[in-house]
């Protein structure tokens, strides 16, 4: 059975809390219900009167010539199945180029909403999560398809819709999804008329209707009031006619509030729950009374599907707001009066011009081949017949009689056709300002609709690109308007649903699809499992925890991105060939063929790895830094020490001084190897290195790092002048005689051969 509207697959999901009704309901909300049922159809009436022909402008065609007025069409003789001389009416319509000239720039820059963290609660990455868990939804919906169908009924005629559905996941789970429907006849759709939000997030109530046959009606609806009994009570009750009439009856599905009395109660640590809740209950038990307690009045969104006189289901809607959005174009209020248009609605007398002036036009051209013949009354004597109907019948010849003279003696011209009429320039001037008319009702120009105008610099073509968009950039806007305001009913209901632990698929900005898993009874909104190493095993997220907010974007997808990289990449490449070897694998990780991303990956393995580490040390250089690191801090052990010995007796001033000079030439050559080592490979850095140290071994005055015989220096003074020498800081305890060997060189740094 066909459901255009969605209303009977609407519903088949039992919301949290929910128990489903059926029956003749209360009263009361019955009789608002149909009341206000009747108020917004009294409210649009007029306007989808215009919207509805403006839907059937815009599909005007030669077939059904929804562009000709009736009137006119008698007038002309051209009625359905137009007569042999019927005058022409033509139907060249160039309305749905410039409406997609509009839904078409939607499509390639398509709004998309963004997930951001309010409170301190919330968090980065489960914003990230949300967002993923958006386009999930997108995807699984094809939610392009509603966007599109709502893009191009606002473009058209002024206003579409935009609805949200829940189902379940699979015929053996309980888990649910949250699916985004298409709603293709906006019409069908009665929205609060006192909102005062375009997408009607303020609306207290909405309507989706359906009408069906009452055959239809019994079978779908075999339990409910038969459609004699609804018959009988409604006679007599106004309310009850947009209901019933002989052949159908209406089917609506209906959101509204119910206003529930409530108290709320504040926390310390500024926690807030309801009075009866599960968490209150628990902040009662942590911290026995609240601080702060208040009334409110809970709005709770309820959804109710009938057929006017009883229920026919009612469940709660797991959201805080009415899951129906409004896409407007232009809209007006005039006395009172909820005027709406879109795309068409002014440019409609210039379409019709058009037409006429093509049809006159078509039918002077039409006219001009039957001008009469011009001849002399004796050169058709006997071939009458014949030339009466030389303008309607193809003969292979015409016979005249040749020898008629013109009584003095002189052979008459043979018979020829009128001139042609000349063209009236009028006329055309007239057909190239209607078509200019279209363009400018429209705010689109040559340069928007890809035609050649009077513009000649790349510049100035631009310019009027530009032009063009801004005229009709409030229908995009609109849009992102009501995307964003889905995304955030989508945001609020993704906690209510998606309520057990489970495992949810999110898609990336590149289209990337990956695993999370959800817990809502967690307290804090990342929860982060290590092993014993500290490194990171998964993460656990709860949507619950924080408040988020939408906004959007709008722009190119990923893929019309990636190409737009691409092109840029390629003028860069061009002018700069020497970057291949720093870019060449982002180059052809953008390309759109098969095995461009094992391309990538193996054209990665030839560069040269500081620029994929993101510094400018290769892994030799950093070896050479540490040897001469560890050169510098063997230095400074040896600076430690002379500074320990600068007291000691004359003779050894010399050698100090000496040692000093040595200090300075390892200073020296160090700063000249780090000055030289990005230049200089590993082995030349180690042949420095080496070449310093043995010319130091060669000197043999270094002490080496433990100096062991550090008090050898000047102990024959010592002996001379025992109570003159200062006493030494690492002299030993028993000194002798002088050694007899050298002393031994400073060791090596380490990682350097001995």
């Amino acid at each position: 059975m066909a459901d255009p509207t969605g209303i009977l697959a609407a519903g088949k999901v039992a919301n949290v809390g929910s128990n489903p009704t059926t029956g003749d309901g209360d009263n009361e909300t019955m009789a608002t219900m149909r009341s206000r049922l009747q108020t917004a159809m009294a409210a649009y009436s007029d306007s989808r009167e215009d919207e509805l022909d403006d839907l059937r402008f815009m599909a005007g065609s030669p077939d059904n010539q929804w562009q000709w007025p009736a009137d006119v069409l008698s007038t002309r003789g051209s009625v359905q199945g137009q007569t042999i001389n019927a005058r022409p009416c033509l139907t060249i319509n160039k309305l749905p180029q410039h409406v997609r000239q509009v839904t078409n720039e939607q499509r390639q820059n398509r709004p998309a909403g963004k997930v951001i963290p309010v409170d301190d609660n919330a968090d980065v990455e489960v914003a990230a999560i949300l967002d993923g868990m958006v386009k999930h939804i997108e995807y699984i919906s094809d939610a392009d398809i509603a966007y599109d169908t709502a893009c191009d009924n606002q473009v058209t005629y002024g206003e579409g819709y935009i609805r949200l559905l829940t189902d379940y996941c699979r015929e053996d789970s309980f888990d649910q999804d949250i699916k985004i429907g298409r709603v293709r006849n906006s019409f069908s759709v009665y929205m609060d008329p006192t909102i005062q939000d375009p997408c009607g997030a303020d609306a207290q109530y909405c309507f989706i209707t359906q009408d069906m046959t009452k055959e239809e009606y019994q079978q779908t609806f075999p339990d409910a009031s038969p459609v004699s009994s609804m018959m009988s009570q409604g006679v007599g009750d106004e309310s009850m006619s947009a209901w019933l009439d002989q052949d159908t009856i209406r089917i609506a599905e209906y959101f509204y509030y119910r206003v529930k009395p409530g108290t709320l109660h504040l926390y310390p640590g500024n926690v807030s729950a309801f009075e009866g809740t599960p968490e209150d209950k628990q902040l009662k038990a942590q911290f026995e009374k609240p601080i702060k307690t208040r009334k409110v009045n809970r709005k709770q969104v309820m959804w109710m599907k009938t057929n006017g006189f009883d229920v026919l289901d009612e469940r709660e809607w797991p959201g805080k707001y009415i899951p129906v959005v409004r896409v407007v174009g232009n809209e007006f209020e005039v006395s009172g009066q909820i005027y709406i248009s879109g795309l068409v609605r002014n440019a409609k007398d210039a379409q019709r011009m058009y037409n006429y002036w093509t049809s006159q036009e078509a039918e002077m051209l039409a006219l001009a081949p039957k001008a009469p013949f011009i001849g002399y009354g004796g050169q058709f004597e006997g071939y009458e017949n014949q030339w009466k109907t030389a303008n309607t019948t193809n003969w292979p010849y015409l016979e005249v009689n040749p020898d008629v003279t013109d009584g003095a003696g002189g052979v008459l011209p043979l018979p020829m056709r009128a001139p042609p009429p000349l063209p009236q320039t009028g006329l055309i001037q007239a057909k190239m300002g209607a078509d200019e008319d279209i363009k400018s009702a429209t705010g689109q120009y040559n340069a928007s609709l890809g035609m050649q105008g009077n513009e000649r610099s790349g510049k100035a073509i631009v310019a009027r690109e530009k032009q063009g968009d801004v005229g009709t950039y409030h229908y995009v806007d609109n849009l992102a308007r009501a995307i964003r305001h889905v995304t955030r009913q989508l945001v609020d209901m993704i906690p209510k649903i998606y309520d057990t632990q489970r495992v949810a698929r999110i898609i990336g900005l590149d289209g990337e699809v990956s695993m999370v898993k959800i817990n809502p009874d967690q307290q804090q909104p990342v929860n982060t499992l290590k092993d014993q190493n500290g490194g990171t095993i998964e993460k656990i997220y709860n949507p619950n925890v924080g408040t988020y907010d939408v906004m959007v974007t709008t722009g190119p997808g990923y893929m019309t991105k990636r190409q737009e990289a691409l092109d840029a990449m390629s003028m860069i490449l061009q002018s700069n060939p020497q970057l291949w070897s720093v870019a060449g694998d982002l180059f052809i990780k953008n390309m759109d063929w098969p095995g461009a991303q094992e391309m990538a990956e193996r054209f990665k393995k030839i560069l040269d790895p500081k620029v994929l580490e993101g510094g400018d040390t290769t892994p030799e250089l950093a070896a050479a830094q540490q040897q001469i690191q560890a050169m510098a801090q063997e230095l400074q052990q040896s600076s430690t020490i002379l500074e320990n010995i600068q007291d000691s007796v004359a003779q050894q001033e010399i050698q100090i001084k000496g040692f000093e000079a040595e200090i300075r030439a390892y200073d020296a050559e160090t700063k000249r190897i780090s000055a030289v080592q990005n230049s200089m490979t590993p082995e030349q850095i180690q042949d420095i290195v080496m070449g310093t140290m043995h010319a130091a071994m060669d000197m043999g005055d270094l002490v080496p790092p433990s100096l062991p015989q550090l008090g050898n220096f000047g102990t024959d003074q010592q002996q001379e002048q025992p109570g003159e020498a200062p006493e030494m800081p690492m002299q030993p305890e028993q000194q002798g005689e002088p050694p007899e060997t050298p002393m031994q060189p400073p060791m090596a740094p380490e990682g350097l051969p001995q």
